[in-house]
């Protein structure tokens, strides 16, 4: 017997032994490693099916093939087993298994389970009592809730436990949300505990979509105020029921006699399938969610909505009682009745379910079709990457260059390129402070410690590729450097050589020529020809500085500190020159002020 009989015959006598009730079955390589994992209302029926039926598919065949243990597990209901296979998919994501392409974290409004409960957002679903809604697609719509409940009602943000005995004993003390008018201090006992549990039910029927009701509440409390002539009150429940009334213009009415239904439809192309979920409360459209599925199996459209459901279902841990959807799935939920609409506003609601889908997949097609043309940036950095012969593309590329023109104010400068673009942000200049005289190689030396030994300290992003403006020696002081700090290997370093536009590495002595026509060069000369530019204008202002301070010097009486109350007022020399003695002696007074204005004024001095 040769071994695919032996495993053909292991794996049928495994079904013969499989019950006949519903549970999820997962499929293993020779490996051990899980590789299809499925629910069956019948386990053994639908196990079997994979070995007894003629599969056209070519994907589905080789799975087959591939399988050389099957386990199981039996649960309650198949809705049990959508939920299992849901879970098991997304903790063993199998090769076979259709793929969710968006099974990230969503987040969730939670009213926590606590005295004076916080109204919160979270991405973590911990079932500890709290109430969760949500999950919603996007973060901008849970932060405009949370505005509108802090428009609406002065929530607590403390994490405090406001027990009776703690608040009793005095153990808080009002914080700075009380003082700028966010909170009522629950904490010190000056909210009501009945007034803010009004608050929290009217916040979790807003979240259910039932603004009408709040909105009717408030209408009346209102008009309560002001038959008491209580119109200040008033005015201010006036004005959030303004706001309720503007968040509810905004959500999408369907009918008013619709409520509590959920929606689903599904589409499909070669390689994806697409679901739409809605949820309509109180005739609004209250959430909207598209799902992707990658194929695995050229899975079909039923599959593809059984998954929807499942997902959903995992995520709001309960489903509508009536469901919409284009077909009945082949699947049951305890408390949950399909419907296929065919006329009327239910059928208007699939219809708008179906355009979502079909918008959100024309949507990631025009995506695909732009990243499909790579950017200009994106391919001169894969070039550069090539023409340098470096291990990965150098987005972020920092270039260094010396100024100490005559031998005096020794300066550098560090400019930054993040996708061969400058990031001025970044630049940054540097004053020599450890080298005395025009030392350009221990002046590039102090520099690049500095800049690099700071990164680290900080645990900020190094550069991929560092170019040092100078030759050989400029080369060899900045790979000293490197070296010290342990970043040789993990960051590409070459010099430039004006001259002969000659590209050097370290520990080649022969240089790399660069077409003169090529992207990399022309990137390479504009990074050294800012770092000398941004340089030089360091280097000036700083010899005009000193010029300033030179000259200011010689006028007697005059302090370190009265020539930084002058430059710091008048930036000039020649603005000092020309002003007022009224304006000199309200930065200095009238006797430093004097001073000043007579020595440029006397026909003794310039």
């Amino acid at each position: 017997m040769n071994k695919e009989q032996q495993r053909l015959d292991y794996l049928h006598t495994k079904i013969k032994s499989l019950p006949s009730l519903p549970g999820v079955y997962q499929y293993f390589n020779e490996d051990g490693k899980i590789i299809y994992i499925g629910k069956a209302k019948d386990l053994k029926k639908r196990v079997s099916s994979y070995f007894t039926k003629q599969h056209d598919y070519g994907k589905t065949k080789v799975l087959v093939k591939k399988i050389t243990e099957i386990k199981h597990i039996v649960v309650d209901s198949e809705e049990d087993a959508l939920l299992l296979e849901n879970n098991l998919i997304k903790k063993y994501q199998p090769r076979y298994n259709i793929l969710l392409k968006d099974d990230k974290s969503f987040p969730w409004i939670v009213v926590k389970n606590e005295r004076f409960p916080r109204v919160f957002q979270t991405r973590n679903f911990i079932r500890d009592g709290s109430i969760y809604f949500g999950p919603y697609t996007s973060v901008g719509i849970v932060r405009a809730l949370l505005d509108l409940f802090k428009q609406l009602y002065p929530l607590r943000t403390c994490k405090h436990v406001l027990s009776e005995d703690n608040i009793n004993q005095g153990k808080f003390k009002v914080c700075l949300e009380y003082h700028i008018g966010n909170c009522k201090a629950p904490c010190i006992n000056e909210y009501s505990e009945d007034l803010y549990n009004d608050h929290i039910t009217a916040i979790k029927d807003i979240l259910k979509g039932n603004v009408v009701s709040v909105i009717k509440f408030m209408k009346d409390k209102m008009m309560d105020y002001a038959s008491k002539l209580e119109f200040e009150n008033a005015e201010e429940v006036k004005q959030k029921i303004q706001i309720l009334e503007s968040h509810q213009s905004k959500s999408t009415i369907v009918n008013p006699k619709l409520t509590n239904l959920d929606v689903f439809s599904v589409i499909e192309d070669e390689k994806s399938g697409y679901a739409n979920f809605m949820r309509v409360a109180n005739g609004s459209v209250i959430q909207s969610h598209t799902i992707e599925f990658k194929k695995r199996l050229d899975e079909n459209l039923q599959e593809i909505l059984v998954s929807a459901i499942s997902e959903m279902q995992s995520r709001l841990t309960i489903l509508s009682r009536e469901i919409l959807v284009p077909f009945i799935p082949e699947i049951e939920l305890k408390n949950s009745l399909f419907l296929v609409p065919k006329i009327g506003d239910k059928k208007k609601l699939l219809d708008l379910s179906e355009r979502n889908v079909k918008y959100y997949r024309l949507d990631k097609l025009k995506q695909q079709s732009i990243v499909k043309k790579e950017p200009r940036e994106e391919r001169i950095v894969k070039v550069m990457q090539t023409d340098l012969r470096l291990k990965e593309p150098p987005r972020h590329i920092e270039c260094f260059d010396n100024s100490n023109i005559q031998g005096t104010n020794p300066v550098a400068a560090c400019v930054v390129f993040k996708n061969a673009k400058p990031s001025k942000k970044d630049y940054r200049h540097f004053n020599i402070k450890t080298v005395e005289g025009p030392n350009d190689f221990a002046s590039m030396e102090e520099v690049i410690y500095r800049r690099y030994k700071r990164l680290l300290d900080e645990d900020l992003s190094l550069p991929q590729l560092i170019v040092i403006d100078g030759g050989k020696g400029q080369l060899g002081a900045a790979v000293k450097v490197l070296s010290q700090l342990d970043l040789i290997g993990k960051i590409a370093v070459i010099g430039i050589a004006k001259r002969l536009e000659e590209i050097f590495y370290p520990g080649d002595p022969i240089p790399l020529y660069l077409d003169k026509n090529s992207e990399t060069l022309k990137i390479i000369q504009y990074l050294r020809n800012e770092a000398h530019r941004f340089g030089i204008t360091f280097h000036r202002q700083k010899r005009s500085i000193n010029f300033i301070k030179s000259d200011l010097e010689n006028i007697p009486g005059i302090g370190q500190k009265t020539i930084e109350q002058l430059m710091t007022k008048f930036k000039s020399l020649n603005i000092i020159k020309e002003t007022t003695i009224e304006n000199l002696e309200e930065v200095l007074g009238k006797d430093k002020a004097s001073k000043v204005y007579s020595w440029y004024h006397s026909d003794k001095n310039p």
